[in-house]
C-alpha cells in the first residue's frame, strides 16, 4: 500500500523558566505487510526518548489519529522548530 502524501512532523516545546525542552515526532509510513504505521517519538531534546507505533488497515484512520494528536500537542504549546539562518 502506498501513502497518498507524506506525513512527517517535528515539533518542540521550550520553556526556559521551567527548564523544559521537549520534542515530539510523528510519521505515517507503509509497512512491509501492507499496513499503515503511525510512529510517534518524544522526549527531552538532546536525550534519548520513547517511541510508540500504531498500526492501521487504512490511511484515513492513521491520519485521523495524527491530526488529533497534533491538535493536542499544539494546545499544550508545541510548535514547529524555528528556522535557523546562517545568512551572514
Amino acid at each position: 500500500m502506498t501513502i497518498r502524501q507524506p506525513y512527517h512532523l517535528y515539533i518542540e516545546r521550550r520553556d526556559a523558566t521551567k527548564n523544559m525542552a521537549r520534542y515530539y515526532v510523528m510519521e505515517i509510513s507503509p509497512t512491509l505487510f501492507g499496513e499503515i504505521c503511525l510512529t510517534r517519538c518524544w522526549g527531552r531534546i538532546g536525550a534519548g526518548g520513547q517511541s510508540k507505533q500504531h498500526h492501521f488497515v487504512c490511511e484515513e484512520d492513521a491520519v485521523h489519529l495524527f491530526l488529533r494528536l497534533l491538535r493536542q500537542k499544539r494546545a499544550r504549546g508545541y510548535a514547529p522548530r524555528p528556522a535557523s539562518c546562517d545568512c551572514a
